[in-house]
């Protein structure tokens, strides 16, 4: 792989200094005299962002050339870290960014000290995805990763009469020199409204209409590979209103009022994990899965319609990883687009949405397991509540082929909803059903994963594929490579959905009762034990 041309100097110190003072004069308008600590490290940023830049460019390029398989990362949390450091490093420049500020008496790590954190994740689920990321640039990868541009992200702490305080974390309050906002790119993502059926020239067709718009504006940060010239994207969306401002109300003196709807939208990406221990938290965080996953889903459909003419190859082109369960509604938000927008027939639009995603297991704890109660998915996404309605009504119907003697066993455990307004539907479900493969992140996790769907433990009976690796980045490989049963494999399983018993042999289930918690694996064992499964290729 070639390195972009780019003009370069003998001495690569003087170039960077050349640069740096550039953009301390004309990017920010400061000189040697009035610039503060932190001016100095947004001019180093920008200066390093520069080279980032051209790399960036000449990856999109050479993936659109070669019409390259795509792997979207769809995470709620991107723990980043900081990134000149890491750039300086991934970019081999590091010394001669301190041979650089050496020639101005600065100190390297002192810059390098000035650079907020990107409050974006707080634990391991969001150091996985950053590594993801980094693994896929290194790799030569053609990797995208979406999640949200959260306004306050992980917390400040202060220590007060010897107890912890928590503060909010205003990670943006100074800029981050890394983002590239993308107005020409927006997203606008409903929510609520109404479902019409209507019947057009004997096809029956389902419209989703009414309820209020949130437009989501996209931010790209370029993800440098380490010693290779290969530049990913790390795509964030913000929420923003479809009206910002309501001049008529403003003039009429009510001044909250004129701008209820701005600061309502902008809620969705203000703060990471919102409290959902009341009703109105639990909204917020389910608007906040629907509006990335929709943002992402949106910008990953037009990008595949840019260089094919159709949808029919989407999944040959296409592959989405689901970091745990907060993009789980990209499921049926993707067969909504595919069904609604697009035309596709259930069946095809259900075989191309299995063969697409993937889907990365952290825990089995219950209480990490997210439910919604089924009112406020029918009052905030209506439409995908009967879509979820009907996979369950299908899946349930390929159990009972099945298993043709044990009904009301089926119905209580292995449902996947109930049309119960009371219900609660736990969350980890679509995943299992719906993906053509499932990671798990720890080897005590794949044990007691194995162990809870499987009478044996071992890697014959492992449930995933393809097998994963504690240090990530090996099963990018087999993900990007992953090819799909042929129609005739899929015919002998016996049903177009037949790829889904590689993957579902744990499902979760509805509890109808108003308990939130989700099923413990014991149910889960009992339900799948000493029973044969149908397979598909192993390929």
């Amino acid at each position: 792989m070639n390195r972009p041309a780019r003009a370069t100097a003998p001495n690569e110190a003087a170039a960077l200094l050349h640069s740096f003072t550039n953009h301390l004069l004309y990017s920010l308008a400061k000189d040697q005299y009035s610039a503060t600590a932190r001016d100095r490290f947004m001019s180093l940023s920008l200066t390093i962002r520069d080279r980032l830049i051209e790399r960036w460019i000449s990856t999109q390029q050479r993936y659109y050339n070669k019409d390259a398989k795509r792997i979207y990362y769809l995470s709620a949390e991107f723990l980043m870290g900081r990134a000149l450091a890491n750039n300086l490093i991934n970019l081999g420049l590091y010394e001669t960014a301190r041979e650089c500020l050496k020639m101005l008496n600065l100190d390297i790590d002192h810059v390098l000290e000035e650079e907020i954190d990107a409050g974006l994740g707080n634990g391991g689920l969001g150091r996985l995805a950053a590594c993801f990321l980094d693994s896929m640039a290194t790799l030569d990868i053609p990797g995208y990763g979406y999640g949200i541009r959260y306004e306050f992200g992980m917390f400040d702490q202060e220590i007060k009469e010897g107890a912890q305080v928590e503060k909010p974390d205003e990670w943006l309050r100074l800029g981050n020199p890394w983002e590239m906002p993308r107005p020409e790119y927006g997203v606008p993502v409903r929510f609520g409204g109404w479902v019409e059926e209507q019947h057009d020239n004997g096809h029956y067709k389902v419209r989703w209409a009414g309820g209020e718009q949130v437009i989501g504006m996209p931010y790209d940060t370029p993800i440098a590979g380490y010693g290779c010239n290969t530049v990913n994207t790390l795509r964030l969306w913000r929420a923003r209103a479809s009206n910002d401002f309501d001049l008529r109300y403003f003039n009429e003196g009510d001044y909250e009022k004129a701008v209820l709807d701005k600061n309502r939208s902008e809620t969705i990406s203000k703060v990471l994990y919102p409290s959902d221990v009341k009703s109105f938290g639990k909204e917020l965080r389910l608007r906040q899965q629907y509006f990335f996953v929709a943002c992402s889903l949106h910008d990953i459909v037009r990008r595949h319609l840019v260089a094919h003419p159709s949808l029919e190859n989407f999944s040959d082109k296409v592959a989405i990883q689901l970091n745990d369960t907060h993009p789980a509604v990209a499921i049926p938000e993707l067969m909504r687009t595919f069904v609604d927008e697009h035309g596709i027939a259930w069946e095809r639009a259900w075989e191309l949405t299995q063969n697409t995603f993937g889907y990365t297991n952290h825990t089995l704890l219950s209480e990490a397991l997210e439910t919604w109660p089924v009112e406020l998915f029918q009052r905030l996404l209506p439409r995908h509540l009967t879509i979820i309605y009907e996979i369950n009504r299908r899946f349930l119907r390929q159990v009972m082929n099945r298993f043709p003697y044990d009904e009301p066993r089926i119905t209580r455990r292995v449902a996947m909803c109930t049309a119960s307004a009371s219900a609660w539907l736990t969350w980890q479900w679509p995943d299992r059903i719906r993906s053509m493969a499932w990671r798990r992140c720890t080897p005590n996790c794949s044990k007691r994963i194995c162990c809870a769907t499987s009478t044996r433990c071992g890697p014959s009976a492992s449930t995933t594929r393809p097998t994963a690796s504690p240090r990530g980045a090996g099963c990018w490989r087999q993900i990007h490579n992953w090819r799909t049963p042929s129609p005739r494999a899929s015919a002998r399983a016996g049903s177009h959905t037949s790829t889904s018993w590689r993957s579902s042999r744990r499902t979760p289930t509805i509890r109808s009762s108003g308990r939130k918690s989700a099923p413990s694996s014991s149910t889960t064992r009992t339900s799948w034990r000493n029973t044969s499964r149908p397979r598909t290729s192993s390929r």
